[in-house]
């Protein structure tokens, strides 16, 4: 199968929907509404969907890994940002390195998992 793929969009449950979508737009991400119950979120070619809709084990469960060029930068402007303080539920946990690199993670108001990685470089 031959395909030029363009981008992958991931669909993403929200316990509170207009909280999410705050707390989104506050970590950087532009968001355009397209229905009610649905935004998209981008940064860049980066985007992902935003649904007013939530089922436990589906959000608990999903994962999500954004690679970054600098994860030490990236995880002071997150710190900058005060998401657990402004956000119930938001998390923070500092950076973790392993044998492929390193990454800090922030979980969203609903739970979902974020991890900021940055590969090393061989």
């Amino acid at each position: 199968m031959e395909h030029k793929a363009i981008s992958i969009r991931p669909f993403i449950g929200a316990k509170d929907f207009e909280l999410s979508r705050s707390f989104y737009r506050d970590l950087g991400f532009d968001e355009t509404v397209l229905t009610p119950d649905m935004s998209v979120f981008k940064t860049e070619r980066i985007a992902f969907y935003l649904q007013n809709a939530y089922v436990k084990d589906w959000v608990d469960n999903t994962m999500i890994f954004l690679e970054v060029e600098d994860v030490d930068k990236y995880w002071q402007e997150l710190l900058a940002l005060n998401l657990s303080t402004k956000y119930k539920n938001a998390k923070l946990v500092p950076i973790r390195v392993d044998h492929w690199g390193k990454e800090c993670f922030l979980h969203d108001p609903s739970g979902i998992l974020w991890h900021f990685g940055e590969f090393f470089k061989s």
